[in-house]
Protein backbone atom coordinates (compact mmCIF):
# COMPACT_ATOMS: atom_id res chain seq x y z
CA UNK A 1 0.00 0.00 0.00
CA UNK A 2 1.28 3.47 -0.89
CA UNK A 3 1.15 5.63 2.22
CA UNK A 4 -0.18 9.15 2.47
CA UNK A 5 1.94 12.26 2.90
CA UNK A 6 0.42 14.14 5.85
CA UNK A 7 1.03 17.88 5.67
CA UNK A 8 0.50 20.06 8.76
CA UNK A 9 -0.02 23.54 7.35
CA UNK A 10 -2.04 25.43 9.99
CA UNK A 11 -0.26 27.22 12.82
CA UNK A 12 -0.65 26.14 16.42
CA UNK A 13 -1.68 22.53 15.94
CA UNK A 14 -0.65 19.71 18.27
CA UNK A 15 0.37 16.17 17.27
CA UNK A 16 0.04 13.17 19.56
CA UNK A 17 -0.53 9.41 19.41
CA UNK A 18 -3.60 7.50 20.53
CA UNK A 19 -4.10 3.76 19.99
CA UNK A 20 -2.10 3.54 16.78
CA UNK A 21 -3.34 6.82 15.31
CA UNK A 22 -1.63 10.14 14.76
CA UNK A 23 -4.03 12.67 16.29
CA UNK A 24 -4.06 16.33 15.23
CA UNK A 25 -5.63 18.78 17.69
CA UNK A 26 -6.22 22.52 17.86
CA UNK A 27 -6.85 24.36 21.15
CA UNK A 28 -7.33 21.03 22.90
CA UNK A 29 -9.93 19.74 20.45
CA UNK A 30 -9.24 16.85 18.08
CA UNK A 31 -9.71 17.84 14.44
CA UNK A 32 -8.42 14.71 12.69
CA UNK A 33 -6.59 11.42 12.97
CA UNK A 34 -4.88 8.92 10.67
CA UNK A 35 -3.58 5.41 11.29
CA UNK A 36 0.21 5.29 11.63
CA UNK A 37 0.37 2.38 9.17
CA UNK A 38 -1.18 4.59 6.46
CA UNK A 39 1.40 7.39 6.69
CA UNK A 40 4.33 7.64 4.27
CA UNK A 41 5.72 10.91 5.65
CA UNK A 42 4.77 13.94 7.72
CA UNK A 43 5.59 17.41 6.38
CA UNK A 44 5.45 20.08 9.10
CA UNK A 45 4.95 23.33 7.23
CA UNK A 46 3.50 25.70 9.84
CA UNK A 47 4.60 27.69 12.88
CA UNK A 48 3.88 27.04 16.55
CA UNK A 49 3.40 23.29 16.10
CA UNK A 50 3.84 21.10 19.17
CA UNK A 51 4.48 17.37 19.43
CA UNK A 52 4.47 14.80 22.17
CA UNK A 53 7.71 12.88 22.46
CA UNK A 54 5.67 9.72 21.93
CA UNK A 55 4.44 11.05 18.59
CA UNK A 56 7.99 11.46 17.30
CA UNK A 57 9.06 8.07 18.66
CA UNK A 58 6.06 6.18 17.24
CA UNK A 59 6.31 7.84 13.82
CA UNK A 60 10.01 6.95 13.69
CA UNK A 61 9.36 3.36 14.78
CA UNK A 62 6.92 3.06 11.86
CA UNK A 63 9.59 4.31 9.44
CA UNK A 64 7.86 7.65 8.90
CA UNK A 65 10.23 10.58 8.22
CA UNK A 66 9.14 13.93 9.67
CA UNK A 67 10.18 16.88 7.49
CA UNK A 68 10.42 20.24 9.27
CA UNK A 69 10.09 23.13 6.80
CA UNK A 70 11.29 26.71 7.04
CA UNK A 71 9.55 29.91 5.94
CA UNK A 72 10.44 29.34 2.27
CA UNK A 73 8.90 25.83 2.38
CA UNK A 74 12.34 24.23 2.10
CA UNK A 75 13.19 21.39 4.53
CA UNK A 76 15.20 22.60 7.53
CA UNK A 77 15.49 19.16 9.16
CA UNK A 78 14.29 15.58 8.88
CA UNK A 79 13.63 13.39 11.92
CA UNK A 80 15.22 10.06 11.00
CA UNK A 81 14.94 6.64 12.71
CA UNK A 82 18.14 5.23 14.17
CA UNK A 83 17.45 1.69 12.88
CA UNK A 84 15.22 1.45 9.82
CA UNK A 85 16.19 -1.88 8.21
CA UNK A 86 17.11 -5.34 9.52
CA UNK A 87 20.38 -5.43 7.53
CA UNK A 88 21.04 -1.71 7.72
CA UNK A 89 24.64 -2.02 8.96
CA UNK A 90 25.67 -4.30 6.10
CA UNK A 91 24.03 -2.10 3.51
CA UNK A 92 25.66 1.03 4.92
CA UNK A 93 29.05 -0.71 4.80
CA UNK A 94 28.43 -1.52 1.13
CA UNK A 95 27.41 2.09 0.56
CA UNK A 96 30.54 3.55 2.17
CA UNK A 97 32.79 1.07 0.35
CA UNK A 98 31.33 1.72 -3.11
CA UNK A 99 33.99 2.64 -5.65
CA UNK A 100 34.05 6.03 -7.32
CA UNK A 101 33.73 4.53 -10.85
CA UNK A 102 30.56 2.71 -9.75
CA UNK A 103 29.09 5.87 -8.23
CA UNK A 104 29.89 7.82 -11.40
CA UNK A 105 28.14 5.22 -13.58
CA UNK A 106 25.07 5.24 -11.33
CA UNK A 107 25.00 9.03 -11.28
CA UNK A 108 25.00 9.11 -15.07
CA UNK A 109 21.91 6.89 -15.06
CA UNK A 110 20.11 9.30 -12.73
CA UNK A 111 21.04 12.32 -14.84
CA UNK A 112 19.90 10.63 -18.07
CA UNK A 113 16.57 9.74 -16.45
CA UNK A 114 16.14 13.31 -15.19
CA UNK A 115 16.80 14.82 -18.62
CA UNK A 116 14.43 12.38 -20.30
CA UNK A 117 11.85 13.27 -17.65
CA UNK A 118 12.33 16.96 -18.37
CA UNK A 119 11.77 16.37 -22.05
CA UNK A 120 8.65 14.33 -21.30
CA UNK A 121 7.37 17.08 -18.97
CA UNK A 122 7.79 19.64 -21.75
CA UNK A 123 6.06 17.38 -24.26
CA UNK A 124 3.15 16.82 -21.86
CA UNK A 125 2.42 20.56 -21.64
CA UNK A 126 2.86 21.18 -25.37
CA UNK A 127 6.27 22.85 -25.10
CA UNK A 128 9.13 22.05 -27.49
CA UNK A 129 10.92 18.94 -26.27
CA UNK A 130 13.23 18.31 -29.19
CA UNK A 131 16.83 17.81 -28.20
CA UNK A 132 16.34 16.41 -24.70
CA UNK A 133 16.69 12.83 -25.91
CA UNK A 134 19.93 13.80 -27.65
CA UNK A 135 21.11 15.60 -24.51
CA UNK A 136 20.49 12.47 -22.46
CA UNK A 137 22.67 10.51 -24.90
CA UNK A 138 25.55 12.95 -24.25
CA UNK A 139 25.74 12.12 -20.54
CA UNK A 140 28.92 10.20 -19.73
CA UNK A 141 29.98 8.49 -16.51
CA UNK A 142 29.92 11.11 -13.74
CA UNK A 143 28.54 13.70 -16.19
CA UNK A 144 31.92 15.51 -16.51
CA UNK A 145 30.50 17.79 -19.19
CA UNK A 146 27.69 18.91 -16.85
CA UNK A 147 25.00 18.08 -19.40
CA UNK A 148 22.55 18.26 -16.48
CA UNK A 149 23.15 22.04 -16.22
CA UNK A 150 22.87 22.48 -19.99
CA UNK A 151 19.50 20.73 -19.94
CA UNK A 152 18.32 22.92 -17.02
CA UNK A 153 19.19 26.11 -18.91
CA UNK A 154 16.96 25.01 -21.79
CA UNK A 155 14.27 23.46 -19.62
CA UNK A 156 13.07 26.19 -17.25
CA UNK A 157 12.29 28.89 -19.87
CA UNK A 158 10.41 26.33 -21.97
CA UNK A 159 8.38 25.04 -19.03
CA UNK A 160 7.68 28.21 -17.02
CA UNK A 161 8.47 31.08 -19.38
CA UNK A 162 11.51 33.13 -20.31
CA UNK A 163 11.09 35.41 -17.28
CA UNK A 164 11.33 32.54 -14.81
CA UNK A 165 14.56 32.05 -12.86
CA UNK A 166 14.96 29.13 -10.46
CA UNK A 167 15.80 30.61 -7.05
CA UNK A 168 14.98 28.83 -3.78
CA UNK A 169 14.28 32.20 -2.14
CA UNK A 170 12.57 33.74 -5.14
CA UNK A 171 8.96 33.47 -3.91
CA UNK A 172 5.90 32.83 -6.08
CA UNK A 173 6.47 29.94 -8.49
CA UNK A 174 9.75 29.15 -6.75
CA UNK A 175 7.88 28.64 -3.47
CA UNK A 176 5.53 26.22 -5.23
CA UNK A 177 8.52 24.27 -6.48
CA UNK A 178 10.10 24.35 -3.00
CA UNK A 179 6.94 22.94 -1.48
CA UNK A 180 6.57 20.22 -4.10
CA UNK A 181 10.20 19.24 -3.65
CA UNK A 182 9.71 19.10 0.15
CA UNK A 183 6.92 16.56 -0.36
CA UNK A 184 9.11 14.65 -2.81
CA UNK A 185 12.08 14.75 -0.42
CA UNK A 186 9.93 13.25 2.33
CA UNK A 187 8.90 10.35 0.09
CA UNK A 188 12.45 9.70 -1.11
CA UNK A 189 13.65 9.81 2.51
CA UNK A 190 11.24 7.03 3.38
CA UNK A 191 12.43 4.97 0.40
CA UNK A 192 16.09 5.43 1.35
CA UNK A 193 15.29 4.49 4.94
CA UNK A 194 13.37 1.38 3.88
CA UNK A 195 16.34 0.27 1.77
CA UNK A 196 18.69 0.44 4.78
CA UNK A 197 20.84 3.17 3.22
CA UNK A 198 22.31 6.24 4.93
CA UNK A 199 21.17 9.62 3.57
CA UNK A 200 24.53 11.36 4.16
CA UNK A 201 26.55 9.21 1.71
CA UNK A 202 25.60 10.31 -1.77
CA UNK A 203 26.67 9.59 -5.30
CA UNK A 204 27.75 12.97 -6.69
CA UNK A 205 26.20 15.82 -4.68
CA UNK A 206 29.08 17.18 -2.59
CA UNK A 207 27.67 19.81 -0.21
CA UNK A 208 29.44 18.91 3.06
CA UNK A 209 26.77 20.70 5.11
CA UNK A 210 23.90 18.70 3.59
CA UNK A 211 23.13 15.54 5.63
CA UNK A 212 20.58 14.36 3.04
CA UNK A 213 22.82 14.17 -0.02
CA UNK A 214 21.67 10.72 -1.12
CA UNK A 215 18.04 11.80 -0.92
CA UNK A 216 18.82 14.78 -3.16
CA UNK A 217 20.63 12.46 -5.59
CA UNK A 218 17.70 10.07 -5.86
CA UNK A 219 15.17 12.90 -6.18
CA UNK A 220 16.58 13.96 -9.54
CA UNK A 221 14.61 11.64 -11.88
CA UNK A 222 11.36 12.59 -10.09
CA UNK A 223 11.75 16.37 -10.03
CA UNK A 224 10.14 16.80 -13.49
CA UNK A 225 6.94 15.26 -12.09
CA UNK A 226 6.79 18.05 -9.49
CA UNK A 227 7.71 20.63 -12.12
CA UNK A 228 4.84 19.52 -14.33
CA UNK A 229 2.36 19.82 -11.45
CA UNK A 230 3.66 23.32 -10.63
CA UNK A 231 3.33 24.35 -14.27
CA UNK A 232 -0.27 23.20 -14.22
CA UNK A 233 -0.99 25.13 -11.01
CA UNK A 234 0.62 28.31 -12.38
CA UNK A 235 -1.33 27.97 -15.62
CA UNK A 236 -4.51 27.72 -13.53
CA UNK A 237 -3.65 30.94 -11.67
CA UNK A 238 -1.67 29.80 -8.60
CA UNK A 239 0.72 32.47 -7.38
CA UNK A 240 1.58 31.25 -3.89
CA UNK A 241 1.56 28.16 -1.70
CA UNK A 242 -2.06 28.38 -0.64
CA UNK A 243 -4.32 25.61 0.60
CA UNK A 244 -5.35 24.41 -2.87
CA UNK A 245 -1.74 24.30 -4.07
CA UNK A 246 -0.68 22.35 -0.98
CA UNK A 247 -3.44 19.80 -1.51
CA UNK A 248 -2.42 19.35 -5.15
CA UNK A 249 1.30 19.04 -4.44
CA UNK A 250 0.79 16.73 -1.45
CA UNK A 251 -0.54 14.16 -3.95
CA UNK A 252 2.67 14.07 -5.96
CA UNK A 253 3.83 10.78 -4.41
CA UNK A 254 0.78 8.91 -5.75
CA UNK A 255 1.07 10.15 -9.35
CA UNK A 256 1.40 7.14 -11.64
CA UNK A 257 4.60 6.90 -13.67
CA UNK A 258 5.35 4.48 -16.52
CA UNK A 259 7.81 1.70 -15.70
CA UNK A 260 8.89 -1.58 -17.22
CA UNK A 261 6.21 -3.20 -15.02
CA UNK A 262 3.44 -0.83 -16.11
CA UNK A 263 2.13 2.26 -14.33
CA UNK A 264 3.24 2.60 -10.71
CA UNK A 265 2.81 5.37 -8.12
CA UNK A 266 5.84 7.62 -7.73
CA UNK A 267 6.31 6.34 -4.15
CA UNK A 268 6.59 2.77 -5.42
CA UNK A 269 9.05 3.88 -8.11
CA UNK A 270 11.15 5.60 -5.44
CA UNK A 271 11.23 2.45 -3.33
CA UNK A 272 12.30 0.35 -6.31
CA UNK A 273 15.03 2.87 -7.14
CA UNK A 274 16.43 2.86 -3.60
CA UNK A 275 16.36 -0.94 -3.43
CA UNK A 276 18.13 -1.19 -6.79
CA UNK A 277 20.80 1.20 -5.52
CA UNK A 278 21.35 -1.03 -2.48
CA UNK A 279 21.79 -4.02 -4.82
CA UNK A 280 24.27 -2.06 -6.94
CA UNK A 281 26.30 -1.15 -3.86
CA UNK A 282 26.34 -4.85 -2.90
CA UNK A 283 27.71 -5.81 -6.32
CA UNK A 284 24.51 -7.62 -7.33
CA UNK A 285 23.65 -5.30 -10.24
CA UNK A 286 25.07 -2.35 -12.14
CA UNK A 287 21.82 -0.70 -13.18
CA UNK A 288 19.14 1.30 -11.39
CA UNK A 289 15.40 0.67 -11.54
CA UNK A 290 14.17 3.96 -12.99
CA UNK A 291 10.82 5.22 -14.30
CA UNK A 292 10.38 5.61 -18.05
CA UNK A 293 9.67 8.92 -19.81
CA UNK A 294 5.91 9.58 -19.70
CA UNK A 295 5.80 10.44 -23.41
CA UNK A 296 7.98 9.63 -26.42
CA UNK A 297 10.46 12.41 -27.14
CA UNK A 298 11.43 14.02 -30.38
CA UNK A 299 14.91 13.07 -31.44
Amino acid sequence: MVGRVVEIATDGRHLSIFRGFLVIAEKGEEIGRIALDEIAAVVANAHGLTYTNNALVELSSHGVPIVLCGANHMPAAIVWPVDAHHIQTGRMNDQVSASLPLKKRLWAQLVRAKILGQGAALASVGAPSGGFYLLSRKVRSGDPDNVEAEAARRYWPLLLGKAFHRDQDGGGTNDLLNYGYAVLRAGIARAVMAAGLHPSFGLMHSNRSNPMILIDDLMEPFRPTVDREVQRLVKDGAREVDRDAKVALARVMVIDLPTNLGLSPLMTCAERLAQSLARAYAGESDSLDLPLPALPLEG
